[in-house]
């Protein structure tokens, strides 16, 4: 019994622990709390949060899924699918495709400004000028 016990508290990390492996911020772990997306798994008698190893991996989860794009609510049912029995490969790869054509929709609004912002500012006689001469104010200001 006390070799299991041991083992447990071996496998544990404070908050800070976890933030450090993790790289992120304690404060961040706070909010991913807050949004039930990461659990302490216990806390000490002195209040501490205890988290495992599974915390380590969810967190690993939430960031990684950030970096492409997803949205805390977005990764929540990422989370979800991933552990309802009744989903497969599929339904992760729906959820991926929908990120990834809201993605190419944002890239193609970018270029869109892109385009118009490189057109705009040919429109500017440039530095030294009056500022009633610039075009970009006057398009701005435009009907």
């Amino acid at each position: 019994m006390a070799a299991s016990v041991n083992k447990i508290l071996m496998n544990t990390f404070t908050i800070g622990a976890l933030a450090k492996s993790c790289e992120v911020k304690t404060d961040t772990i706070r909010y991913y709390e807050k949004m039930n997306l990461l659990r302490a798994i216990s806390r000490t008698e002195s209040g501490y949060r205890q988290y495992d190893s599974e915390s380590v991996r969810r967190l690993r989860f939430i960031r990684k899924a950030q970096d492409l794009g997803f949205k805390l609510d977005e990764i929540q049912q990422l989370l979800s699918l991933s552990m309802d029995e009744s989903a497969d490969c599929g339904d992760i790869r729906d959820k991926a495709k929908n990120k990834l054509a809201e993605i190419e929709n944002k890239i193609s609004d970018l270029n869109r400004m892109k385009t118009g912002l490189v057109e705009l500012s040919s429109y500017c006689p440039g530095k030294g000028k009056p500022l009633e001469d610039c075009g970009i104010l006057a398009y701005f200001y435009e009907d």
